[in-house]
C-alpha cells in the first residue's frame, strides 16, 4: 500500500475511533484528539484535572477502542518500584522466577502519579524513553505499541509530590481537563444513572498501530516548519537572543530539544490525521500548547500576576 493510500485509510480508522470512544466518553473532543494524536506519534501523555473528571474512564475506554492489552497502576504513598516493575520470587526448584509487574501490558495508566514519591515516578523512566526496564541485571523488551497516560491531580492538592522535570520531559503532550459544559454534564448524567451498557468495539489490531506510527515518521516535512518549530521551541528559553520580553520577564526555564521533536512529530499525526500528505506551520501551532505547557517553568513575579503558561504560549504563537 502506497503512503497515500495509507493517510487515507488512517484517517478512515480515525473518524470511526472517535465515533466508538464518543460512545461512552461524553465532550472532551480536543482531549481525546490530544490523546490519539500522541498514541499515533508513539509519544506518552500526561492527563491535568481533578479527580471526576472521566480521566481513568478514557484510557479504559481508548484500550478497548485500539483493541490493546492495558494496566492500571494506582500511584499511592507507599507503592514501591517493585510494584510496579515486579520482582523476582524463589520458586520450588529453589531457583529465581522473575514475575512481571503491571507495567508490562501496552496502555499502562498511571493513575495520580503525582501521589507516589520520586523513586517511585522514576520507575517509569526507563520503560518510557527505552520501552524496556532492566531488572537484576536482566533487559526487559516491552511489548509495542508502548504507552503510558498517566493522570495527576493539580499540584495544590493535598499529599502530591511534583514531577521532576525528567520525567515531565518524558511525556509528549499535557493535557488540562476542564469540566464539562451544562449540556455536557446534563448527558453524563443521564448516560451513567441508567442500566444501559455500551460496549466498545476494537478497531485496531497491535500491527497495525506500530504501522501508522512507521507512517507518521514517513511522512515529508519542509525545512521551513522544522525551522519555525525549532525558532518558537527557542524563544521559550530566558537566556535566548530570540526570546521576547515576556519570556525573559516570566519563564525561569524553557523547553528543550525533545520539545522540538515532538512538535514536528505532533504536526506529522495532526496533519495525517487531518487527511493531509505534510504538515504547515500551523499543525506545529495546534499542537505547540499540550507540547510547551509542562516544558516551561514560570517565575514568582508570573504567579503574583496571575500570569499562566497557557497566556504565554499563545503570545509567542
Amino acid at each position: 500500500m502506497s503512503d497515500v493510500a495509507a493517510v487515507e485509510q488512517l484517517v478512515k480508522k480515525h473518524k470511526d475511533l472517535k465515533n466508538e470512544i464518543s460512545k461512552i466518553i461524553i465532550g472532551q473532543d480536543e482531549v481525546v484528539k490530544q490523546v490519539l494524536l500522541s498514541i499515533f506519534s508513539g509519544g506518552h501523555a500526561l492527563l491535568i484535572g481533578v479527580p471526576g473528571l472521566a480521566k481513568t474512564l478514557l484510557v479504559n475506554t481508548l484500550a478497548q477502542a485500539l483493541g490493546l492489552d492495558f494496566k492500571r497502576i494506582q500511584f499511592t504513598p507507599d507503592l514501591m518500584p517493585s510494584d510496579i516493575l515486579g520482582s523476582e520470587i524463589l520458586n520450588e526448584n529453589r531457583q529465581f522466577k522473575f514475575i512481571k509487574g503491571p507495567i508490562f501490558a501496552n496502555i499502562i495508566l498511571a493513575d495520580e502519579i503525582n501521589r507516589t514519591p520520586p523513586k517511585t515516578q522514576a520507575a517509569l523512566l526507563e520503560a518510557m524513553q527505552e520501552r524496556a526496564v532492566t531488572i537484576a541485571g536482566q533487559h526487559y523488551k516491552m511489548s509495542l505499541p508502548y504507552f503510558v497516560l498517566a493522570t495527576q491531580n493539580p499540584i495544590e492538592q493535598e499529599g502530591t509530590y511534583p514531577l521532576p522535570e525528567a520525567q515531565l520531559d518524558r511525556f509528549m503532550f499535557a493535557i488540562n481537563l476542564d469540566y464539562p459544559s451544562f449540556t455536557e454534564e446534563v448527558d453524563i448524567v443521564k448516560a451513567t444513572t441508567s442500566d444501559e451498557v455500551h460496549t466498545v468495539n476494537p478497531l485496531f489490531i497491535a500491527q497495525e498501530i506500530i504501522d501508522f506510527q512507521h507512517l507518521i515518521r514517513r511522512i515529508p516535512v519542509a525545512d521551513n516548519v522544522i525551522e519555525y518549530a525549532v525558532q518558537l521551541v527557542g524563544k521559550t528559553r530566558p537566556a535566548s537572543e530570540q526570546a521576547p520580553d515576556i519570556v525573559k520577564n516570566y519563564i525561569d526555564w524553557g523547553a528543550g530539544p525533545r520539545a522540538s521533536q515532538n512538535l514536528i512529530l505532533a504536526a506529522k499525526a495532526n496533519a495525517a490525521l487531518n487527511g493531509k500528505y505534510s504538515p504547515d506551520s500551523s499543525d506545529v501551532q495546534e499542537v505547540a500548547t499540550g507540547i510547551l505547557r509542562h516544558r516551561m517553568i514560570k517565575n514568582y513575579k508570573a504567579e503574583a500576576e496571575g500570569l499562566s503558561i497557557e497566556d504565554i504560549i499563545q503570545n509567542l504563537l
